[in-house]
């Protein structure tokens, strides 16, 4: 476990330290001194995207960009059209989408690490401890069975997906670390049932398992890059398989 460490703060550590810090200036208990500290969490945000972008490499700079695309207009049709959630202003805070952005490409370079590729079956088995017990936890707790639903989604469609199950297991975890800060702030809310209108699907705030809705970042942002690089995507899913037979 200990090679672990360094490329756990280096990585999604320093994420942790960035959004519990970052996201207190747009919490109700900062309001009343700063009542515009939202801003300085835009600022942040956007300032730390900037870094990461411009630090990236050409894959991943696309892919950030993508993300943050796709993530604008996520939080438009689930926040504003839906109202799955509602922001402490009942606005899409600018920082919001390139905060996206960062949680997907810190929990890619995480995935990226070479300890971590070594160690990867043991991380997930860790991973899908955390989650069941987590979801679990909520389930009993606080009646969460839109969370739980979503969690064993999560587990049923990774169970033969060995190559997208680290990333997906990491990401739970970040997004579960976000979604416990961003609501103790009262940055945002979730409602008591899924969407507001499922009646049998109770709900905590926040949900366990929302990180299910990140698949659609991803995957929107893989689409999108393959869609741009389609030899070279071509090519190398060629060269995968031709390995995998030898």
């Amino acid at each position: 476990m200990l090679p672990l460490i360094s490329p756990f703060i280096k990585t999604l550590g320093l994420l942790f330290a960035f959004i519990a810090f970052g996201l207190y200036f747009d919490s109700t208990y900062l309001i009343a001194a700063h009542p515009n500290g939202q801003w300085i969490a835009n600022v942040m945000m956007l300032a730390v995207f900037l870094y990461l972008w411009f630090k990236g490499t050409p894959r991943a700079k696309e892919l950030m960009g993508y993300a943050l695309l796709i993530g604008i207009g996520g939080e438009c049709l689930f926040s504003l059209v839906f109202q799955m959630y509602e922001y402490r202003l009942q606005n899409v805070p600018v920082y919001v989408p390139p905060g996206h952005a960062i949680l997907y490409i810190t929990t890619y370079y995480f995935c990226k690490e070479k300890a971590v590729k070594i160690n990867k079956k043991l991380i997930e088995k860790g991973l899908l401890l955390f989650m069941l017990a987590y979801s679990s936890f909520f389930l009993l707790c606080r009646k969460d069975v839109f969370g739980f639903t979503l969690t064993l989604l999560i587990v049923f469609l990774l169970r033969h997906k060995s190559r997208e199950r680290l990333f997906y297991f990491t990401m739970y975890l970040v997004v579960a670390f976000l979604e416990i800060v961003g609501t103790r702030y009262h940055c945002w809310v979730w409602p008591n049932t899924a969407f507001g209108i499922f009646p049998l699907l109770k709900s905590a705030n926040p949900p366990s398992g929302i990180s299910f809705f990140y698949f659609g970042l991803d995957l929107g942002s893989l689409w999108l890059y393959k869609q741009r690089h389609r030899v070279a995507w071509h090519r190398m899913k060629v060269m995968r398989l031709r390995s995998s037979k030898t």
